[in-house]
């Protein structure tokens, strides 16, 4: 399956990694380097958006080939209220170097999107200059580590968007006290898409927390489906990178919410 393939391609690049956790540099980066609150970023009013940095995916190949990530970033510091860093480097074209390069550029909250399996992804992604990190239910499958890892990213600072795609796997968020749950409207064992997954399982999320829809989002009539579900935050990357217009595209999307809820 793609997540086993993706999961086992990462234990392989973190054996190969270089990075080197020194808590006294961490800890000194915590004092000196603050990042804005990714949780609050999205309990504005109105529809809050986090805009994805993204070159490529498995399942639609490369979607910006003239990709430069800083650029990009630039361009949702005026339209979205997060930007999220794809960081993995062999199936999506991502790198940590993107999310340090665009951390000094912008001083929106930014995501380190990535398939986490170990701490250190956690204390690096603080060190690089994250203001939250992507757990994925999926991968972390026990609640216990859940649990733990949700408590490393509040250790050093981050806050934790608990991706979900099913009943099993929001029940496990929840019981390990996710305070921000992520639906995936994509399948991450055969990459298919469902808009209404979204609808299915925010009814399920209790009122004091916030959700996020992920994936899928390319219309204008599927942002009225995730406001129809009561869900005003969304992840967007695929129609951002392909719109040509981020602005352009960023303001139709808050029109259609506003639009939804009138």
């Amino acid at each position: 399956m793609i997540l086993d393939d993706i999961c086992a391609r990462k234990r392989l690049t973190l054996n190969e990694s270089k990075y080197i956790f020194d808590v006294r540099n961490l800890y000194e980066k915590m004092k000196t380097d603050k990042t804005a609150s990714f949780k609050e970023a999205l309990q504005k009013e109105g529809l809050s958006i986090i805009g994805e940095v993204k070159k490529a995916s498995p399942s639609r190949g490369v979607i910006k080939a003239d990709f430069n990530p800083v650029e990009t970033a630039r361009a949702y510091g005026s339209c979205v209220d997060a930007v999220s860093v794809l960081t993995e480097e062999h199936f999506f074209q991502g790198s940590p170097k993107y999310l340090e390069a665009i951390h000094s550029e912008i001083s929106l909250p930014l995501l380190r999107k990535d398939f986490v399996i170990s701490p250190m992804q956690v204390f690096e992604a603080r060190m690089l200059g994250a203001s939250a990190v992507l757990l994925i239910a999926a991968v972390l499958s026990d609640t216990a580590v859940l649990r733990e890892y949700i408590a490393f990213a509040k250790g050093v600072g981050l806050d934790s968007l608990v991706e979900t795609h099913n009943e099993k796997e929001l029940e496990a968020a929840l019981e390990a006290g996710a305070e921000i749950i992520g639906i995936n409207n994509r399948n991450l064992y055969d990459f298919t898409e469902d808009i209404y997954t979204t609808v299915r399982l925010a009814e399920k999320v209790p009122k004091d927390k916030v959700i996020v829809s992920e994936s899928s989002i390319h219309t204008n009539k599927d942002i009225e489906i995730v406001a129809g579900a009561g869900v005003s935050a969304v992840l967007v990357g695929e129609s951002f990178m392909r719109s040509g217009d981020i602005i352009k595209k960023a303001g139709e999307f808050k029109d259609a919410y506003k639009k939804a809820l009138n």
